[in-house]
């Protein structure tokens, strides 16, 4: 697990500290998955050349589907730092969620813009989404709509923190990045939000650790909701102490 949790700590920072604000045993859980979702959303950006990034991404959908269809006396997983210790703590229907995150990040090899509204939505439903699914099934009994909920406003939080850095890298992130538009989209990842706190009920205890790394997203959409400029001039996010009490809040009381 060390490895993994060092990946963690090193490309998503945030999650990293969610992770540890969690019980030991759901550690060993989390950190294989979210090493996973570091190298995946890293195999784009680290080659300039199209079919080497291509490669990269098919390699951890295959490694994915060999966890999918199980080891055989034939055929085992593949030995890898992540793959190894993933295998352990997701199953088979996890894997195949895990497949379409991958397929969606081949968007991000390219300089193409979302086709529209729904394709961005898509997207962010195949990689947040579907990673907050497997997070918190993998812990425990929870309703796959609640999860994809919090994953897709966590993600579109996060996705909304980046805009400045994918537009200095010729990105078009934003199917309309005027500011109107831009609160509507925000307002509207408070509602899936929204919607996946009435719902808490349905929500096992255990699974509910892994909503801990959504703890941000309410307070950064709503920024972007009230001062949708804030996003385009890379001004949305907490201050270390606000960042840092929430965190520890919601640990404490588990209300996410």
């Amino acid at each position: 697990m060390a490895s993994c949790a060092g990946i963690v700590e090193r490309g998503d920072p945030d999650r990293f500290i969610a992770v540890m604000a969690a019980a030991p045993a759901a550690r060993e859980t989390l950190f294989p998955i979210y090493a996973f979702n570091v190298e995946v959303a890293r195999a784009p950006w680290v080659t300039q050349e199209t079919m080497i990034a291509e490669m990269r991404l098919q390699w951890w959908a295959d490694a994915l589907g060999e966890i999918a269809e199980g080891p055989t006396e034939e055929r085992l997983v593949r030995r890898h730092e992540v793959i190894t210790p993933m295998a352990a703590v997701v199953d088979a229907t996890g894997a195949k969620v895990l497949q379409s995150l991958v397929e969606a990040r081949r968007w991000d090899i390219y300089k193409d813009p979302f086709e529209d509204e729904a394709h961005f939505e898509r997207y962010l439903q195949a990689t947040a989404g579907g990673l907050m699914f497997v997070a918190a099934r993998a812990l425990g009994d929870v309703p796959e709509e609640v999860a994809r909920d919090v994953g897709y406003a966590q993600g579109l939080a996060n996705w909304l923190r980046a805009i400045p850095a994918l537009e200095a890298e010729k990105r078009i992130p934003l199917v309309d990045g005027r500011e109107e538009p831009v609160a509507r989209l925000a307002a509207s990842g408070l509602e899936r939000l929204k919607r996946a706190r009435s719902r808490r009920s349905a929500v096992s205890r255990a699974a509910r650790t892994a909503f801990l790394a959504a703890w941000q997203a309410g307070a950064i959409l709503q920024q972007a909701a009230n001062e949708p400029q804030r996003v385009g001039a890379g001004a949305l996010g907490q201050s270390e102490f606000a960042r840092k009490g929430g965190l520890m809040l919601k640990a404490m009381t588990g209300r996410w």
